[in-house]
């Protein structure tokens, strides 16, 4: 297997602008997420519209590729990263790893996990989840849900929580039912990633606003792993005041 790592990183955020650029203990968010995916992947690149990441990047020694500012999704700005590197460095990569670039508390044993699917060689995407803690909340729509079959496949994500369950009061779902939540972290064989790129929104997506369901409905197969390691993305300056203060920083 040859995978590369890609970090999709953009300037405009409407609720953390210039949040890639956002110093953590004394570095970029983005360094810090490099420097988990290197841990684990000898190629990592990111992929940004922005010169002021693309110099920040540079500055630190890692290496970026810039990509156009048209893209709707990470999705789609791995997608042509990686078709720019391959001709760029004539070389070629089976498998694309999509590192969130607001997760700087990556767990390298989450990156192993997402690689280890692609050992067998019918799968085409993979991803995470990890069930919820009793202290979470599964009725938090910015906190997609998942359900998978016998074959470890992803059957359905859901900004709802699925399955509903019959019977039982709300607040007494999380005892009766092991909630899967998603972890975005994405792997693709690259001919995959090609393809789902090219494919029109679907009305599951639509609804959800959750593009792997744009996958599924084309009938594409996401491998799912878990993990019980807890994600933290920043997603706001008030996310990164609680991981200061949770001491993540180590």
């Amino acid at each position: 297997m040859n995978p590369i790592g890609i970090i999709p990183a953009r300037y405009a955020s409407t609720r953390f602008p210039g949040k890639p650029l956002a110093i953590i203990g004394g570095k970029p968010m983005i360094q810090r997420v490099y420097e988990q995916a290197m841990k684990v992947l000898e190629t990592v690149v990111v992929a940004t519209d922005d010169d002021r990441i693309f110099s920040a990047v540079e500055a630190f020694g890692g290496k970026v590729v810039m990509t156009s500012v048209n893209h709707k999704s990470g999705t789609d700005r791995c997608a042509e990263a990686v078709t720019v590197l391959m001709e760029k460095d004539k070389r070629s990569f089976d498998v694309v790893l999509n590192i969130q670039g607001d997760e700087p508390f990556l767990h390298p044993e989450q990156l192993r996990k997402v690689l280890s699917c692609f050992f067998e060689k019918d799968a085409q995407i993979a991803t995470l989840v990890k069930p919820f803690s009793p202290s979470e909340d599964i009725f938090n729509p910015n906190s997609p849900k998942v359900v998978i079959n016998h074959n470890r496949e992803a059957i359905y994500f859901s900004r709802s929580p699925i399955p509903f369950v019959r019977g039982a009061e709300k607040e007494d779902w999380p005892m009766q039912h092991i909630f899967l939540k998603h972890i975005g972290l994405y792997g693709y064989r690259t001919e995959i990633l090609q393809e789902i790129t090219r494919l029109e929104q679907t009305p599951l997506e639509l609804a959800e606003s959750l593009e792997q369901l744009r996958w599924i409905e084309n009938g594409y197969k996401i491998m799912v792993e878990q993990t019980h390691l807890e994600s933290f993305g920043i997603d706001t300056p008030e996310d990164l005041d609680r991981a200061i203060k949770l001491g993540l920083l180590g």
